[in-house]
């Protein structure tokens, strides 16, 4: 956003302000959004929509005023059903109107098992973004290779932004890798593997613990975990009954500013994740910027980006390209990852030129520049295309009008001008 505003473009930030903060942007809270807008429409709404409990408001602004979409997750079905059903008065009506409208072909009762609480692999099954990408205007993705999966699978044009991220190495960070070990606990001489986000055990962290356990150095391995804890799982136990509470360091939340001071600490990366919804992480890019070398999933939707299979250290991804990272298959993770965190470990030539790669490649087309040349080019495609006609589940297009009326009519009063529901676009 600071990109975008230097070069001119004139942009209001809207955000739910309780839950996730202002984060700098001089956001607005979203629930101005409709006034504003009445009061002087935009050219163009742009969202950023994840499978995250902190983008539940935006589905209400969605289908009345179709705009640009950056679909951040291929699934959101989770996030749409909890925000739905889990509720003093749940919505199972518009949950199953909705499901049936976003997945015409779904066997009814995957609706009724969800809503039962039985949802668990369903959700991948059934992503719920049909209507999410039909109804808006044009929508954007940062995996080329999930673009053209979306494309493919519901007929809607999905555009590339390229995920960028800032240099962590300028300015220089504000404390030394010394300082931020000894602040650890970490000891002199260690291999440290930093593993960044959010600490869920979708991050493999149990794998990892389990890998680091299992590896057999002379050199004492140890793992520095960077992130806010979850409430539903608990690291240091785990590393506990793994017997590697002693090599494990957790830091707790760290602040944006103090990040490239950690990320500057490690030797290593492990940036795991699975199941995956599609995502990229924005944590590895972090990572790659820095000149780490990175170890990651080998995900499907990442076909693009060359690595090294650590089974056998044979490079993968499209042909001469030089590898960035180390990928784990999923399938065979556990010696994949206890092969790939003993190598890097015994080998700082191998790390390092892993890293310098891995920097290159963030420098030729994941800096923020580069990210924002990307939002500046899918924002005019979006503004030359026009509002597509979907059929849509009546609750998603109510604009509270109805519930305005209710309450103006007992003293007589009609709508006010300008507050008829065509103001949104749609009747």
């Amino acid at each position: 956003m600071p990109v975008l505003r230097r070069r001119g473009v004139d942009v209001d930030v809207f955000a739910e302000l309780h839950e996730s903060g202002d984060g700098g942007l001089d956001a607005i809270d979203a629930r101005d959004f409709v006034w504003r807008r009445r009061r002087q429409p935009y050219d163009l709404a742009v969202y950023h929509l994840g499978n995250a409990r902190c983008h539940d408001y935006m589905w209400g602004y969605l289908f009345n005023v179709p705009g640009l979409v950056v679909l951040h997750d291929a699934q959101v079905h989770q996030a749409r059903a909890r925000a739905l059903l889990q509720r003093y008065r749940p919505r199972l009506d518009d949950y199953l109107a909705e499901f049936a409208a976003t997945h015409p072909d779904a066997p009814p009762d995957v609706a009724r098992l969800v809503a039962a609480g039985l949802g668990g692999t369903l959700y991948a099954h059934w992503p719920h973004v049909r209507l999410v990408l039909r109804a808006a205007r044009l929508a954007a993705v940062h995996s080329p290779q999930l673009a053209e999966r979306l494309h493919q699978t519901y007929g809607v044009d999905v555009e590339v932004v390229p995920m960028g991220v800032p240099d962590p190495l300028t300015p220089v960070p504000l404390a030394s890798p010394e300082v931020i070990r000894r602040r650890h606990g970490v000891p002199d001489g260690a291999v440290l593997v930093g593993a960044f986000g959010g600490v869920t055990p979708e991050k493999r962290l149990p794998e990892l613990l389990r890998a680091l356990a299992a590896s057999e150095l002379a050199v004492p391995l140890h793992v520095l975990i960077v992130g806010a804890p979850a409430g539903h799982y608990d690291v240091l136990a785990d590393a506990a009954a793994h017997g590697v509470a002693d090599r494990v360091h957790v830091t707790g939340f760290v602040a944006d500013e103090d990040l490239p001071a950690h990320l500057a600490a490690v030797d290593l990366c492990a940036c795991l994740r699975w199941p995956s919804n599609g995502e990229t992480s924005a944590s590895w890019w972090r990572a790659m910027a820095a000149g780490k070398a990175t170890v990651i999933t080998d995900l499907v939707h990442q076909p693009e980006i060359p690595v090294l299979d650590p089974r056998d250290w044979r490079p993968l991804g499209p042909r001469g390209d030089t590898p960035v990272a180390v990928a784990i298959p999923i399938l065979d993770e556990h010696q994949a990852l206890v092969q790939a965190l003993e190598g890097l470990a015994r080998s700082p030539d191998l790390r390092a030129a892993l890293g310098a790669a891995a920097r290159e490649y963030w420098r030729r087309g994941h800096t923020v520049d580069a990210m924002a040349d990307g939002y500046e080019a899918v924002v005019d495609r979006a503004l030359s295309r026009r509002v597509p006609a979907v059929e849509l589940p009546a609750h998603l297009v109510a604009t509270g009008d109805e519930h305005m009326r209710a309450l103006l009519a007992p003293f007589g009063v009609a709508m006010p001008p300008g507050m008829a529901a065509d103001t949104y676009g749609r009747r």
